[in-house]
């Protein structure tokens, strides 16, 4: 997956201080880590003064979680674009989530899932990124949730945390084992437990 950029329509020059150090974290933090990234390396790929920064963002706490929210709002994004293309079909619209996960973890530019990726820089639940990161994923849950439910299979609960099991070791498997890994097959696993919760629901 391609580091995303910052969503204005203003070019580079004319960016806000704020979106460009936004624009430089989210860059660097994606490609190279968050604890391996100090803030002057921030300031100078944003090309802003340290004052600037700091303004915007009183400590490198602050920048974290603002990172994570801006990747937050791409995430979901993201996600409405790929349910939009199959309204009122929970079965395409899960298709297509996983089909589009497929894609985006098999890219050679996919450096894992960023919300992951925190976690385990930052363990502590206290850490505002930390906090970010694991709203995404409750988020993701209930998301997931709510296109099961369309599927009146008779365990939504267990096919919910099937999938969201699934999907989370794709985002690991892809940064892990890359392109030539087992991601692509992501959607095939998906459609098979799903088919194996609507022959339960269809079985005398």
């Amino acid at each position: 997956m391609k580091t995303a950029p910052i969503t204005t329509s203003e070019p580079p020059d004319k960016m806000s201080a704020r979106d460009r150090i936004l624009a430089a974290a989210n860059e660097l933090f994606y490609k190279e880590g968050i604890r391996a990234i100090g803030i002057d390396t921030v300031i100078e790929k944003a090309g802003v003064a340290k004052m600037s920064l700091y303004r915007a963002f009183p400590s490198k706490d602050d920048l974290i979680a603002a990172f994570l929210e801006m990747r937050d709002r791409i995430y979901w994004q993201w996600w409405d674009g790929v349910v939009s293309r199959h309204p009122g079909h929970p079965r395409q619209q899960l298709n297509a989530v996983f089909q589009a996960v497929a894609k985006k973890t098999a890219s050679p530019d996919y450096r894992g899932c960023p919300f992951v990726n925190t976690a385990v820089e930052f363990p502590d639940p206290n850490h505002p990124g930390r906090a970010v990161a694991e709203g995404n994923k409750r988020e993701l849950r209930l998301r997931l949730r709510a296109l099961v439910d369309g599927l009146n299979v008779p365990r939504p609960d267990l096919l919910t945390d099937q999938l969201l099991l699934l999907m989370e070791g794709a985002y690991s498997s892809g940064n892990t084992l890359g392109p030539d890994g087992p991601t692509p097959a992501v959607a095939s696993a998906a459609d098979a437990i799903i088919d194996s919760h609507l022959r339960e629901k269809d079985s005398p």
